[in-house]
Formats: structure tokens, sequence, C-alpha cells
């Protein structure tokens, strides 16, 4: 192939092995050393949050809602019973996602309801016998992820919480296996390449779906189907240079598609509706199987894919939480700290659970330190102040309000440019079909 030919194609790679590296560089770091207040857990053991998640959790676009309970899953010794508590009618969800970050399956209110419940996880290819055939999981690879999310409304709500994390525990179907763990990619890799490394060997133990396998064979010429000894420890410098080239413009094609269009209108809330539908091909307990929730081309799914593990690996379908985010203001301005902002809500948002609007800085998408230790506003918090006509008006602001009623509907902004996403839980029809559209921020 020739220079420019291996270029596009390793952008290409790029594109559609991000998502794979970047969740099991997770697994790898979640399982070695925990994350934030998540302690390291090994497979399959759940690791329990202690609190909300706050700015010393470094995961992109995390919310501040729910407590996370959270489980690597290795399926490679067989089965696990997975036992789940009565939550006596509070939302909660188990979100299931495979090393590719497809979302396989959902537990909770919305999809399986509030009551205790047992299931069995079971592995690709897996041809035993369950003790209840209508309580199975197949996960699509021997590697996946259990996020939990139980709503918490502030640190009072967390003794609550703690008691259904409990409850929460996973054990084999048969004890005495051995679980083989993530494959390890060749550490005398030059770390410009080890991310084709990491895909290289990763790609050979998850396999994804059929066709995606078929669509795999075309990056033979980049070493990313070798079995051997790595292609990339002492590679050729030109053959090197297009594969860095090439990475580089995968990796601003992945940039450019986590940001709002230039042309789109000023200060409209980018819904993130159909981010998460590229997986049409492991639909299990919980999804919602319909064309509406399925991105039809599959190399279209490809960077929505990449784009969704970028601003927010492990995030939920939108029938189990809508996401929209806004980068500028009602007049096409860059939302910045350096500024003062309203968002005026004349009606509640549309969801059966709650609804937040949560602060995060750029450009890493994380939680920013505050002093009032605020980072989400919502119908939950305590002492918000409505207008006369039931309108809310929060102020989004760096400096803290002078007026008491601003000051108890301020949600602080980092110092520097900012996104916030507005969630919305068990989304209602409204917030679905596009009849709810969120109103811009306007610089006061």
């Amino acid at each position: 192939m020739t220079q420019p030919e291996l270029e596009a194609l390793a952008a290409d790679a790029y594109v559609y092995g991000y998502p794979l590296v970047s969740d099991l560089t997770m697994v790898e770091r979640f399982t070695a050393g925990g994350l934030g207040t998540l302690p390291a857990a090994p497979f399959n053991d759940f690791s329990h949050a202690t609190r909300l998640a706050g700015p010393d959790d470094p995961f992109v676009s995390v919310n501040n809602d729910t407590v996370y309970s959270i489980a690597q899953l290795d399926l490679s010794e067989g089965p696990q019973v997975l036992r789940v508590p009565d939550t006596d009618g509070a939302y909660y969800v188990l979100q299931f996602v495979g090393a590719w970050t497809d979302n396989f399956a959902y537990l909770g209110r919305r999809a399986t309801g509030t009551g205790a419940q047992t299931w069995l996880v079971v592995p690709p290819g897996w041809h035993g016998t369950p003790p209840d055939r209508e309580r199975v999981i197949v996960s699509p690879t021997t590697v996946a992820t259990v996020v939990g999310r139980f709503a918490c409304t502030g640190p009072e709500d967390l003794p609550r919480v703690r008691v259904l994390q409990e409850g929460l525990t996973l054990e084999p179907l048969e004890p005495g296996g051995l679980a083989a763990g993530l494959p390890e990619p060749d550490p005398a890799v030059p770390e410009r390449l080890a991310f084709f490394e990491r895909l290289r060997i990763w790609m050979a133990a998850f396999p994804p779906a059929g066709p995606d396998v078929e669509y795999q064979q075309r990056f033979a010429p980049l070493g990313l189907l070798d079995t051997g000894p790595s292609p990339y420890r002492a590679a050729e410098p030109e053959w090197t240079l297009a594969l860095l080239k090439g990475l580089a413009a995968g990796r601003e094609r992945v940039e450019a598609a986590t940001r709002p269009p230039e042309d789109h209108p000023a200060g409209e809330w980018r819904s993130g509706l159909h981010l998460f539908d590229f997986n049409v091909d492991f639909l299990g307990p919980g999804t919602i199987d319909d064309p509406e929730w399925r991105i039809p081309d599959r190399r279209a799914a490809y960077l929505s894919r990449a784009a969704a593990a970028r601003a927010g690996l492990w995030g939920n379908h939108a029938y189990e939480a809508t996401y929209a985010m806004t980068y500028d203001d009602a007049d096409g301005r860059p939302l910045s700290g350096a500024h003062r902002y309203t968002l005026r809500l004349d009606q509640p948002p549309p969801a059966e659970a709650f609804w937040s609007v949560t602060m995060y800085g750029l450009p890493d998408y994380y939680l920013v330190a505050n002093p009032i230790e605020r980072y989400s506003i919502g119908d939950r918090t305590p002492g918000l102040v409505y207008a006369e006509d039931g309108s809310l008006t929060l102020r989004l602001q760096h400096d803290r309000p002078t007026d008491p009623a601003e000051e108890a509907n301020w949600l602080p902004t980092p110092a520097g440019e900012f996104r916030p996403i507005i969630r919305l839980y068990q989304p209602k029809p409204a917030a679905l079909d596009g009849t709810y559209r969120v109103p811009p921020i306007r610089r006061s």
C-alpha cells in the first residue's frame, strides 16, 4: 500500500478500535487501582462507591446523581450468579457493557422492576443448563462491565444506599474456575505505538460481532491481525510514520465527532438520543430491540461508538437516561466561567424518575472542584427557589451570587470553558420524540 493509503487505513483502525482500547484500559485501571471513591476490586467482585462522584473521580462525564457499584466480569471461568436486592421502588439501574462498549442488557426500575432478582450471566457460546431459563444474560465478550447506579439524594441518603450495595453480589455458578483476565500487550512496544499493540492483542482475545470480524480483515496491512510476536517492537520508520499520522488523523476525527457541528443553531443543546445505538447485535434483557434504537449503517456506527466512548464511556441508551449537552450560549458564544449565565426552565424536564444538570470542565469532561461542593443541580436539590409561575431559573457562574435566592439556584462553573449536561432518568415520551427541547443558556 502507498503511504497515504496506510495512513487512511490507520485512521479508520483508530476510529474502529478506540472503544475497545478505551474500555479495556479503564477495566485494567479499575481492577488494578480503582477509580476515585471506587476501590480496586478483582474480576467478578463489586466495587462500591461510598459517596457521590466528585472532582477526585477522573472519569469522563461521570454523573453526580447516583452512587456507583461497578463490577468487571471475567466469564472465562464460567457463568456468574448475580443477586440484586429489593430497592422498594427506588430508582436504580444495572447496565451491562461488553468489551466493545455495547450496552447489551439492563436490570432496574425501568427494565425489570425493583423487586429482588437473581440472574445468570453467561459467556458467549455457553451451552450449559441455567437454573432459570427466563433469567439469563448472555455477554458478547468474556470480559464485560456491570455499571450499577443507585439514586441518592445526598449524604443523608447514603446509609440506605449502602444497604442496597451490600445486597448486590456475584458468585460463580461452579466454583473452582480460573479467570483468564486481560491479555498483556508486549511491554517492549514503544509508547507511541502502544494503541495499536493493545488493539491487536485485545481484538484477538475479544472478537466482536460477525460482520465486524469481516470488517477487521482490511486492517491486516497495519499488523493488527498478526498473531505472533508484535510487529510494533522494531517497526520500519516509514511504516511507523504512516501509523502515527493515521493515529493522529483518527484521533482528530473522534474529537470532532464529540463537538457540535459548525452550523448548529446558537445555544442549542446537542442531544445524545441515539449516540449509543451502535449495538445492533447483542440486545438482551432490558434493551429495546426496535429500528428506532439501532444505527442501520455499521460504518457510521463505528464513529458514533468512538465518540460515545470518548465523551461518555459506559453511558446508557437514551430510553434509560437521556443526555443533552451544550458548549455555547444563546448567542453562539463559547460558555466560559469568565461570564455569568442563566438557564430558565419554564416547566420541569419530562422525567419519570428525576432530572439534573451537571457541570464539566474542558477539555477532559471531568467534574471541577468548587467551594460549595455542588456539581449538579436538579429536582432533588434542596432549597431551590421557584418563581410564582412555577418556572425555575438556574444560575451558572464561577463566583458566588450575592442574592440568597440566586445562590440557592447556583450551579458553580469552572473558571475556564465548560460544558454542562442535562440528564433525564427514565425519560418521558416528550424527551424521546423531540417534543421537549432544553432552553438555551443565556449570558446575564
